[in-house]
């Protein structure tokens, strides 16, 4: 395995810890902090994408998720929330935004009439395919820095720490 080449800025809180606290091996926290650093640069990146189509990343999540399901783009909210994982609420107040702004529609199921579904609409579908030609070019230029090697190694590494921790997950 390769060494680091150039500190960064769990380097720094690493090193605090191992001065304050030079009896714990801290090692751990240098994996997660930069899981987590990386996360959040990396989310700051992706947003800049939805703003200009002027969406939230949540927003987009919902519209891609839906325009992933194949045609007809329709869902029940229990599926999108699932897949999304958060709450009902949460779920039902996006919902309604998006349909005011006219890229969702939501009718009833023909097999359950307790229920809805939730559907592109014409514009929403035009939208989310421009945005997430936009999405994967803006991730590509993200990671076109490292080699592709590496990048399958990464990838590999990745799957393995989400099959240690997707079992958690309720």
């Amino acid at each position: 395995m390769a060494i680091k080449q150039r500190a960064d800025a769990v380097d720094a809180i690493l090193e605090q810890w191992r001065r304050e606290r030079p009896d714990l091996d801290v090692s751990p926290m240098g994996t997660i902090g930069r899981i987590k650093r990386c996360s959040a640069l990396l989310q700051r990146e992706l947003e800049v994408i939805f703003k200009a189509f002027g969406m939230t990343a949540w927003e987009f999540d919902v519209l891609a998720t839906l325009r992933r399901s194949g045609a007809p783009y329709c869902l029940a909210p229990t599926a999108l929330f699932s897949a999304l994982m958060i709450t009902s609420g949460t779920m039902t107040r996006q919902l309604q935004r998006l349909e005011a702004v006219g890229l969702v529609s939501r009718m009833p199921n023909p097999n359950d009439a307790r229920s809805m579904l939730v559907q592109l609409t014409p514009a929403g579908l035009e939208l989310i395919d421009r945005a997430v030609e936009a999405h994967v070019e803006n991730e590509a230029r993200i990671l076109a820095p490292i080699k592709p090697a590496d990048l399958a190694e990464l990838d590999v590494r990745l799957s393995e720490l989400l099959a240690v921790l997707e079992p958690n997950v309720d």
